[in-house]
């Protein structure tokens, strides 16, 4: 599973880069350039920001010369990072305001600072991740928040910066073929009782994106975001990759960690109240950090890993998930694939505790 992903995210980067390299030097008229170069810079960018996140330090690739790749060594976290915010700041300049498509399935630059600011919260950027979200946020002519829990995933919602259309049209998405299921016990992945548990009777998300089955004994959860599992004909789902409520809970963060607080509870309670919630009761700053990383957890759940990512960058982990068996603080990372090791001896060592 682990070489597959390693192997396949750098063949996309691999595709990605062709396509950049190449258009440099085609005929294509300059908006068609720019789009086609932005949006390869964009994919880069961000197909090393998971790596970087799930393996540490890795190779950041920007050639399709094989001999080079092979040979390429991993670079320290801090460097895959400034490459990455490198290639979105040039994206940035290339991609238009305005979708290339009605689907949002293609970035534009608005996806492109959606990505930046949560870039920068990562890196403890604070101002540049909270300007970054504004950029987004004050977008409205793209960008309406939505008080329709149950509209915010569906494929046309104004609340989407960008997301993955899927293959055909009809079907939907993969978070609903894994995460949905009818029958006890699940055979594949369930929420945790700890996660459902902090959903407070008031909070719509409970009922709207949680589903509960039972067997008339045992009940069980399952993410429910995604509502269609099957083909429907027309496709009414497209996978969210970004969307607007996260850009509000990173500025809420980027400004609580500046000693915004007022700032900040605007745009934590904005996402609560949408929720059903009263506004915050957060008082100190520690207290409204607190409640930010508690809305990540309850807003974003089950979306690319913001939770795991959460817990890593705040130092959380072992408190979270000591009661797993076998974990270990090493299994923050996780380790680079044996048979590129053998391959390619400059990405050693391997990560500790493997």
């Amino acid at each position: 599973l682990i070489s597959a992903l390693w192997n396949a995210t750098y063949n996309q980067i691999y595709a990605a880069n062709a396509v950049y390299n190449k258009t440099a030097l085609s005929p294509l008229g300059i908006a068609d350039r720019n789009q086609f170069q932005g949006e390869a810079l964009f994919v880069r960018a961000i197909l090393h920001f998971y790596l970087v996140n799930l393996f540490g330090g890795v190779p950041y690739v920007t050639t399709t010369d094989y001999m080079v790749n092979n040979s390429a060594p991993r670079m320290p976290e801090d460097l895959v990072y400034d490459k990455i915010i490198e290639d979105l700041r040039q994206a940035e300049t290339l991609l238009p305001e305005d979708y290339l498509t009605g689907d949002r399935a293609r970035p534009n630059k608005a996806a492109v600072q959606g990505l930046l600011a949560r870039v920068y919260l990562y890196r403890g950027l604070w101002a540049e991740a909270a300007d970054m979200a504004s950029a987004v946020i004050n977008n409205q002519a793209l960008y309406m928040w939505e008080e329709n829990l149950d509209a915010v995933f569906l494929r046309e919602s104004s609340t989407t910066i960008w997301q993955l259309a899927t293959a055909y049209e009809g079907r939907n998405t993969d978070e609903a073929s894994a995460f949905i299921f009818t029958a006890g016990p699940p055979t594949t992945v369930a929420l945790s009782d700890d996660l459902v548990a902090q959903f407070t009777a008031d909070d719509l998300r409970r009922t709207h994106w949680v589903n509960a089955v039972t067997d008339g004994t045992d009940t069980w959860y399952h993410a429910f975001k995604y509502k269609q599992r099957d083909d429907t004909g027309v496709t009414m789902e497209f996978s969210v990759v970004l969307r607007l409520a996260e850009q509000y809970l990173i500025r809420a963060e980027a400004r609580a960690r500046q000693g915004e607080l007022i700032g900040a509870k605007e745009d934590l309670n904005k996402v609560r109240n949408t929720a059903g919630l009263g506004n915050t009761t957060a008082v100190t700053q520690e207290a409204l950090l607190a409640a930010v990383l508690l809305e990540r957890r309850l807003e974003l759940f089950t979306e690319y890993g913001h939770r795991f990512f959460d817990l890593k960058r705040n130092g959380l982990l072992d408190n979270a998930l000591s009661f797993k068996p076998g974990w270990t603080s090493t299994d923050e990372l996780w380790p680079l694939p044996q048979s590129e090791l053998l391959v390619n001896t400059a990405l050693q060592p391997q990560n500790p505790g493997y």
